[in-house]
């Protein structure tokens, strides 16, 4: 009895000292357990989840393990980091022993709470190194035999493509294992497009993978119609690793892939392409004596044709079952009638690994409704709007009989045909390409068609949605549901396009328009943190233009907005996410973009530019605002706008970075030029800088104290005369709503956004729409995510949830929501560096009351709607003596508190 006690007073005295947070969460290079990284010294993160409700707790110190085994962890062989005394958690820098070419590296971490109690050690997360040196690969690139190197040609319409193109090659290797295997990792790449398979499955989840770069050099691109020398930064072709130990056995394995065309063959009259498919893999068999085998990718594979028989990006695909090789990836398959492959230049792209979520599956959809026409076709109705397929499940029908679909008779989308064996029931989905509709005209269906046969599979790159907002007024709901669908449906390949039917191009100016958006609804790190490098890799290294889509396709239209993406989107990540690694990476590109925009500068410190192509000046250079519904403010005042603001944003990295001759530097080159845009677009007469967007612009530059209160009035005046709309096209929009609230105008922010009638987002969700669009009547593409960056103004404003840029990453939060009379409640959170942050706020009864969650580690300002501090209540009690919390001031309305981490519950009566 003695015993028990004492071991109970020991585990007791244990738990005492345990600490109050717990790590979790792990990630290295913004993945959970990355298959594959190349970076020397990844960089680690979690977050601190609290045990209590104590208010103010924080981490103090953490410890960080690295072994090469998870049974190592107990005494780690690579890093043993000790007790490091910081509050950091994220882009913890790896300082063990140097990384090798496929070290299997297994972490862990504790950490010590604000009382230095520390924590358990956290649960083991894992990264795997891929092959560092060039010398490492020993695989060939491999192609078909009936395919040459180049690109097809690009046809002058879809068609002249018709069903045509090169099927799809097959690819197989057969080889023995005679021993017991520890490991084995295939280390694996295709262009444009592959599947891999070992012994009769595929290999993993993904598909259209691996995500888009600039694979190699095009020498046509500087006689596109749209012309951009091919001097880009940075050519790269992203592999992946996969472990393939479950999937091999004893005797004889076979490993395949089949290939298809992508983006790195799209012959399209606005895509160059760079040429055939091809494949790379090389596959290590790491035996239990120690031993190892290596399979690599060369002319001993062997190909053929298979039954997909056209996949074109821009075209669709065809599936002729008929051609199926039953067994063609399994051992004991006779492959006799195969022909050896054709060895394929290697692209100059450099392998790198890739690190950053592929596509997936990410939703599966069935149908609503299905209707028999009077044609005998069927109409298929899946609800809401989707990019990704149409599966089959369990389909027979007579050998030869083709079933057609079209996707909402938008011919963009390209075709998708499946071409029947008669062998009995199938199953289908395309492989190589992907489809924009809602809903499907199905023609030649064998029988009658029922709702268990067919189901949609929504396709993009996986990005989690890592926040929550929600109001009183549904339509505020459905808006903000419909820019995600929107913005989803746009994500392919680790980048964001314009629109995922029509052009699929990852466009520059509508990414930097939308960023702060999707990083407020999304987990997208390892997204931007890899398309941002496409775009510092896109930047012309001599000249330091960036062009209007990364990675480039000559088809691509935009201007000075779009090149700035590279001073943008670095800085919100940074803001969002506090990595001033990203700032470092991109600091020379953002230099870079800013002398090539002074080379369009006039001696008035106006930018204008005017680039040519062999015809003179062209328009898709040269773009300022688009699609404005009415009248458009002039392109050198847009052109001026972002010269001003990339001047701001370098200087402020500079300012981040320690470059204090370089901030003081920028920081002179955006006053001059704000001082320029006063003096050329200001109107003293009118006391505006013009309707359309341009009072927005001015206002969100920040006009003289002088000219504030006649550019307001305009604005205001302006926006009546449009019975209470925006008037503005993408770049107006982005900051309409937030300039509107931040100037003492959030009752014409909410009235705008609150509208059902045209132009405004409400007039989509009142037709109908399941998706933003690229205007705002019914012209153009349907599917459009770009207006959704002026949504900001649901979180930032009418939430009330802030970063600050002096503690970026929501080290320190701001909150001040701005309530108005016709909402009843605003509830927005999401997941920081740190954790969940959030606010919830209602109003009932002449009473408001305000929920806040600050994370583990951070701290706030709350701004709380109040006229007296003494009316304000914090878990029924006087707000100023609570825990965490200290009075500041009164200010413009607001009793304003600063907090610690913790849960509050602030309440005032009105």
């Amino acid at each position: 009895m003695r015993l028990l006690l004492l071991i109970f007073m020991f585990a007791a005295a244990a738990h005492a000292q345990t600490g109050s947070l717990i790590p979790e969460s792990l990630t290295c290079e913004y993945m959970s357990s990355p298959s594959v990284v190349d970076v020397l010294q990844p960089r680690l993160a979690w977050i601190n989840r609290a045990t209590s409700r104590k208010r103010g707790q924080k981490q103090t110190a953490w410890q960080v393990q690295v072994s090469s085994s998870e049974a190592g962890l107990n005494n780690p062989d690579l890093w043993d980091s000790g007790k490091t005394p910081t509050d950091q958690n994220d882009r913890i820098v790896y300082a063990g022993k140097p990384m090798t070419s496929r070290m299997e590296c297994w972490w862990s971490v504790r950490v010590w709470d604000d009382e230095g109690k520390v924590s358990e050690w956290s649960k083991p997360s894992q990264w795997r190194m891929g092959l560092l040196n060039r010398s490492d690969w020993k695989a060939k690139w491999i192609g078909a035999p009936w395919q040459g190197e180049d690109a097809l040609p690009k046809p002058r319409s879809p068609i002249e493509r018709g069903q045509s193109g090169p099927p799809a090659p097959l690819l197989r290797k057969t080889f023995n294992v005679t021993k017991p295997i520890a490991r084995a990792v295939a280390f694996v790449t295709g262009l444009g497009y592959f599947e891999m398979y070992a012994n009769g499955s595929k290999v993993g989840t993904d598909v259209l993978v691996p995500n888009q770069t600039n694979y190699d050099k095009r020498p046509d691109l500087p006689n596109a119609y749209i012309p951009v020398d091919d001097n880009f930064t940075r050519y790269k072709v992203l592999y992946l690793a996969y472990d393939i130990k479950p999937m091999l056995k004893q005797g004889e394995n076979v490993i395949g892939g089949i290939i298809g065309n992508g983006f790195y063959n799209p012959a399209k009259y606005w895509a160059e392409g760079y040429g055939t498919p091809r494949f790379l893999t090389q596959v290590y068999i790491t035996y239990t004596d120690g031993t190892e085998d290596v399979v690599v990718s060369d002319e001993t594979w062997k190909a053929s044709e298979s039954p997909i028989i056209m996949d074109m990006v821009y075209y669709g695909e065809t599936y002729d079952a008929t051609r199926e090789q039953a067994g063609w990836s399994s051992p004991g398959f006779n492959d006799s009638s195969w022909k050896n492959v054709a060895m394929r230049r290697p692209p100059s792209g450099e392998l790198a690994a890739h690190t950053a979520n592929t596509d997936k599956v990410t939703q599966t959809l069935k149908p609503v409704s299905i209707e028999k026409l009077a044609n005998g076709n069927y109409k298929v109705d899946f609800g809401v709007e989707i990019s990704g397929w149409v599966r089959f499940n369990n389909i027979d029908g007579p050998k030869g009989d083709t079933v057609s679909i079209a996707f909402n008779g938008n011919e963009f989308s390209g075709s998708n045909r499946f071409i029947f064996s008669g062998n009995g029931p199938q199953n289908y989905a395309p492989r190589f390409n992907w489809f924009v509709f809602s809903a499907i005209e199905i023609k030649n269906w064998p029988g009658e068609l029922t709702a268990s046969q067919l189901t949609a599979e929504a396709v993009n790159t996986y990005v989690e949605a890592s926040a929550t907002f929600e109001t009183s007024n549904k339509l505020f709901n459905d808006i903000n549901k419909i820019w995600r669908r929107s913005q989803v449906d746009n994500m392919h390949g680790g980048v964001a396009s314009d629109c995922p039917h029509r052009e699929r191009s990852a466009y520059t100016g509508d990414g930097q328009v939308a960023c702060a958006t999707v990083m407020q609804n999304y987990d997208v790190k390892n997204f931007y943190h890899k398309w941002i490098q496409d775009i510092h890799d896109a930047q012309d290294k001599k000249t330091g233009y960036v062009p209007n889509a990364a990675p480039w396709q000559p088809g691509c239209g935009g201007g000075v907005a779009w090149g700035a993406a590279i001073c943008i989107m670095p800085w919100e990540f940074y803001a969002q996410y506090g990595a001033v690694d990203m700032l470092k990476d991109n600091y020379e590109s953002m230099k870079g973009y800013v002398s090539y925009m002074k080379t369009w500068v006039d001696n008035d410190g106006i930018m204008f530019s005017k680039r040519q192509n062999k015809d003179g000046v062209l328009q898709w250079f040269n773009l300022g605002e688009w699609v404005a519904p009415g009248e458009k403010i002039p392109d050198d005042l847009v052109h001026t706008f972002y010269f001003w603001q990339c001047a701001d944003l370098t200087s402020k990295t500079a300012g981040v970075l320690g470059k204090k001759e370089d901030a003081i530097e920028y920081a002179a080159l955006a006053e001059k030029t704000r001082k320029a845009f006063y003096k050329r677009f200001f109107n003293p007469t009118t006391g505006s800088y013009g309707n359309g967007g341009g009072d927005v612009l001015a206002l969100y530059m920040g006009v003289p104290e002088i000219q504030q209160r006649k550019v307001r009035t305009a604005l205001a005046h302006n926006i009546a005369t449009h019975n209470g709309h925006l008037d503005t096209g993408i770049f107006g929009t982005r900051y309409f709503f937030e300039v509107l609230a931040n100037n003492g105008m959030n009752d014409l922010a909410y009235a705008a956004l609150n509208k059902t009638t045209m132009p405004s987002f409400g007039h989509w969700v009142e037709i109908g729409s399941t998706t933003t669009r690229e205007e705002w009547n019914e012209d153009g593409s349907h599917n459009h995510p770009m207006f959704g960056g002026g949504l900001v103004w649901f979180y930032r404003n009418l939430a009330g949830m802030k970063y600050d840029e002096r503690m970026p990453g929501y080290k320190h939060i701001v909150f001040k929501p701005q309530p108005v009379p016709d909402l009843q409640f605003v509830t927005y959170t999401r997941e920081t560096i740190f954790g969940e942050a959030g606010i919830h706020w209602e109003q009932k009864d002449k009473a408001l009351s305000m929920d806040i969650t600050v994370p583990v580690g951070a701290t706030a300002t709350v701004y709380v709607p109040a006229i007296s501090e003494k009316a304000v209540m914090e878990s029924n009690k006087r707000a100023k003596l609570g825990e965490g919390i200290k009075f500041k001031a009164l200010e413009g309305g607001y009793a304003v508190y600063e907090i610690v981490s913790g849960v509050y519950h602030f309440s005032v009566l009105q």
